[in-house]
């Protein structure tokens, strides 16, 4: 017997994106599922555009942003489905990915599921991820630094902790948050999200302690489009697809829920390492530009101005750093 699905929406002012994805849902059989808009405090007509238009939709208010954990949550804490799908609202259900994924989840082992996400030109995503030690492909994103340890790694013959295409089923160590499928009955051993995060890197401490349980998986052979950044971007007035712009507040977030992930998971050794390598980055960083502009003035990859901003999100950040020690409970919003 297949699992009734609750599908959990987070909406933060893109109505347009949730309207859009519970249609693409709606196109396909929905006898077996509940799907559930929670808003984080839009402050906008989305209730009324959702009641208008599909008045099966449950709408839960939390009354502030919350962010993506907290929200979540809510919409976990009232669910009724054996399954729970996390659903971003810059998603597109297509061929019924959503209805074949619960079937295969609910008859497989795996705990949670993901599938193949696409972006808007049809081209993969990475959507399942291996977690490298300590956190360490988290420092990547660092300007010249990630692309020197790149190197490196690709010397080394290193195994890449995404899953850029999965052809089949992947079995992985967390599942992309755009599309996160889940056996509820797990929660009860692995817990909610962490309420700690606001934004970014909380499925991922999310999917550590569910792996401690069972397997987890990508069906590769399904697909979902994910206009990837896009809510994010539309509700914090940023640009930039993924998570390598660490030069404004959407970065400074990003930094922060990195670091927290990297604090709760692999423990205080490997953050002090993490937050020494991002603090060692900023005279790199200012001595890579200078030199890069006296060689090759017309192709500098960076600004002065990214140097600057990336200095005073470091500022910023080592403020917070006494409380990721503590690991007492803080709610980390930056945006």
């Amino acid at each position: 017997m297949i699992q009734k699905l609750s599908i959990i929406i987070v909406n933060y002012k893109t109505p347009h994106l949730v309207l859009n994805c519970i249609e693409s849902i709606y196109k396909y059989p929905t006898n077996n599922i509940e799907i559930i808009v929670v808003d984080n405090y839009s402050n906008d007509d989305t209730e009324f555009q959702l009641a208008l238009k599909y008045p099966d939709v449950k709408f839960l208010q939390v009354g502030y942003n919350a962010g993506f954990a907290r929200a979540n949550n809510k919409g976990i804490a009232i669910a009724t489905g054996e399954n729970i799908l996390l659903l971003n609202s810059d998603t597109v259900n297509l061929n019924d990915a959503i209805n074949q994924c619960n079937v295969l989840l609910t008859q497989s082992n795996f705990l949670a599921a993901g599938v193949q996400l696409l972006n808007a030109d049809f081209s993969p995503q990475i959507s399942g991820n291996y977690a490298m030690k300590g956190g360490l492909n988290y420092l990547l994103p660092l300007p010249y630094i990630g692309n020197f340890l790149k190197y490196i790694a690709t010397i080394l013959n290193v195994k890449k902790p995404s899953i850029e295409k999965a052809n089949n089923t992947v079995e992985v160590d967390w599942i992309n948050g755009a599309f996160l499928m889940i056996k509820k009955e797990i929660l009860t051993k692995a817990g909610f999200l962490d309420e700690d995060f606001f934004l970014y890197a909380e499925e991922a401490e999310w999917c550590s302690r569910i792996k401690k349980y069972g397997k987890l998986a990508i069906y590769g052979h399904l697909n979902v489009v994910h206009l990837q950044g896009e809510s994010a971007n539309q509700s914090f007035i940023t640009a930039g697809k993924g998570y390598f712009n660490l030069f404004d507040k959407k970065g400074l977030q990003i930094i922060i829920s990195n670091w927290l992930r990297i604090r709760k998971e692999f423990g205080l050794g490997w953050f002090f390492l993490i937050v020494v390598i991002y603090l060692f980055t900023i005279p790199i960083f200012y001595i890579c530009v200078v030199v890069e502009k006296i060689i090759f003035p017309k192709k500098c990859i960076f600004q002065i101005s990214q140097c600057k901003s990336y200095t005073k999100n470091m500022i910023r950040a080592i403020k917070i750093i006494p409380n990721m020690i503590s690991n007492k409970p803080y709610f980390y919003k930056m945006l």
